[in-house]
């Protein structure tokens, strides 16, 4: 029996309404929020292991074993339960872009094996099946203080709407968006690394403490994020994306008050430094506190990156992608 398998799922940037995805919040309210898939990956490859039973994991270390029960890896170990793979595979995994830096991996990471594990069984599963499996590996299984917004980001790509009811249930709308203004975003949408690497769910989890214990700054402040990003879609399907730009700065400045881990002086700095240098508004992505930021900026492009970078910051041009996850090899 010879199979291998590849496949590649994308890494997302966080559009509008990011956090109205956490149960704690969309559970009596509601989340909405927009999400992009972009053209930087996490690529599994998953192999059958003829004459072995033993599981082979490789990542940023090596497992190996004949007890799925005692994989460190969390995530590959709850996936392979899952699925009721236990034997004879080995999976190896490849990334774009390092982890903890705001832009799903960890999510990405599950959503790739879950899918590649279907496809090794032989199964169809259809985007819906593989972002909930994901949600239940992290969020139920793993007990993750996390949402939805990234397992299906990963899944489906593409530059979506997505609303969570409060049974947890979710509706996948793709934005309406012309060529221009899918041109205009991809033009004037910088990514900028900042070298720090943050802890998602320490950060999640102090917003959710400061919400519960002063509702009226975490409640409020995610009704006032929802409600931005309902503007930033009606921004964007009216291709004014420089408004879009304009209301990323308002968001920020909600943002910060969720939780005290949000922000540092020096990421203030940075977030100053390119507003001075033309940039209409930006955030730090995922849960905050390190990892990307992005920023529009629509004029003297030139000028703002070599100021960015200049301090200390790593520019990382991308695309969108529209392909969500896929299988690129099966044989």
């Amino acid at each position: 029996m010879k199979r291998v398998i590849v496949v590649r799922t994308p890494l997302r940037l966080p559009i509008g309404g990011g956090g109205t995805d956490l149960p704690w919040y969309y559970s009596q309210h509601k989340g909405s929020f927009i999400s992009a898939g972009i053209d930087k990956y996490i690529t599994i490859v998953l192999k059958h292991r003829n004459f072995h039973d033993e599981v082979l994991v490789k990542y940023s270390k090596t497992e190996e074993t004949t007890d799925i029960n005692t994989i460190q890896n969390e995530r590959v170990r709850e996936a392979l339960k899952l699925l009721g793979v236990t034997k004879s595979v080995e999976i190896v995994s490849f990334s774009d872009i390092p982890s903890n830096t705001g832009l799903g991996g960890s999510s990405t990471f599950t959503v790739a094996l879950l899918h590649a594990l279907h496809i090794y069984k032989k199964e169809y599963v259809s985007f819906q099946k593989l972002a909930e499996e994901a949600c239940q590996v992290e969020i139920n299984a793993l007990k993750q203080p996390i949402g939805k917004q990234d397992q299906y980001a990963a899944t489906f790509g593409g530059i979506n709407h997505y609303t969570i009811f409060k049974n947890g249930s979710v509706i996948t709308t793709p934005l309406t968006l012309s060529a221009q203004t899918i041109r205009e975003l991809e033009n004037n949408l910088f990514l900028f690394y900042t070298g720090i690497k943050r802890n998602a769910s320490e950060v999640l989890q102090n917003q959710k403490d400061t919400a519960q214990k002063d509702p009226s700054r975490g409640i409020e402040g995610m009704h006032q994020i929802k409600e931005i990003g309902e503007e930033i879609r009606k921004a964007l399907e009216t291709g004014n994306t420089r408004r879009f730009g304009e209301w990323m700065n308002v968001h920020w400045d909600v943002k910060k008050k969720l939780s005290d881990k949000m922000t540092d002086p020096q990421i203030d700095k940075w977030y100053d430094h390119a507003i001075a240098n033309s940039a209409v508004g930006g955030k730090i992505m995922g849960a905050g506190g390190g990892g990307f930021f992005m920023f529009y900026c629509d004029t003297n492009q030139k000028q703002f990156v070599d100021a960015m970078t200049k301090e200390g910051l790593q520019y990382m041009p991308f695309k969108f992608d529209w392909d969500g996850t896929r299988v690129l090899f099966n044989a």
